[in-house]
């Protein structure tokens, strides 16, 4: 019992430290590491390849009126898979080495964008697939969240313009509409 004991101490001293001083200093991540979504609003043309590929579907798209179109990401579901990197042909869209995401405000992790779309048909030409499957499955108008758009008609009629899109989105932001598929107001936790 008691050689056992000096062999195991032996064998910690001999070998080198197998843990890292994390929380106390920086930890960089493994080279290829898929980190948090990063966008690049000047560079997107809203084409809608990302939402399409999604798995997790925190990527939503809904057309306000012809000339603007409204796409938010909510990071709190993404799995980092890396899709919507490899979708964007605009390299508008990245992942960043950038592991520690953990926040106690979901606004932390919401990203959205309004986007001019004036002279878009909306027609599906701008999205240029890596591949001939992957080509987009929805073209033409989008209305992934119609209460988005039901807040935006209702304060356009009030005349209540407040900014325009960007004010009605912001609105509506994660903590008034939730995305598909979570828990509405009425749900018990």
């Amino acid at each position: 019992m008691f050689g056992a004991k000096l062999r195991q101490i032996r064998f910690g001293l001999r070998n080198p430290r197998a843990t890292v001083a994390y929380p106390l200093g920086p930890k960089e991540p493994e080279k290829g590491y898929r980190g948090r979504v990063a966008v690049t609003t000047e560079h997107c043309v809203g084409c809608g390849g990302c939402a399409d590929v999604c798995p997790s579907r925190c990527i939503l798209i809904t057309d306000l009126d012809t000339t603007t179109r409204v796409m938010r990401r909510f990071l709190d579901r993404c799995v980092q898979c890396g899709r919507c990197e490899e979708a964007c042909s605009y390299d508008a869209v990245r992942m960043v080495a950038d592991w520690e995401t953990g926040t106690p405000d979901r606004h932390d992790l919401f990203i959205e964008q309004t986007l001019f779309m004036g002279v878009c048909d909306r027609c599906g030409r701008c999205y240029i697939p890596a591949h001939p499957l992957d080509r987009l499955n929805r073209v033409g108008t989008r209305m992934d969240e119609p209460g988005l758009l039901e807040a935006f008609r209702a304060r356009r009629a009030r005349g209540d313009d407040g900014g325009g899109a960007t004010a009605t989105a912001a609105a509506a932001a994660p903590g008034g509409v939730e995305p598909p598929g979570a828990a509405g107001p009425g749900a018990k936790g």
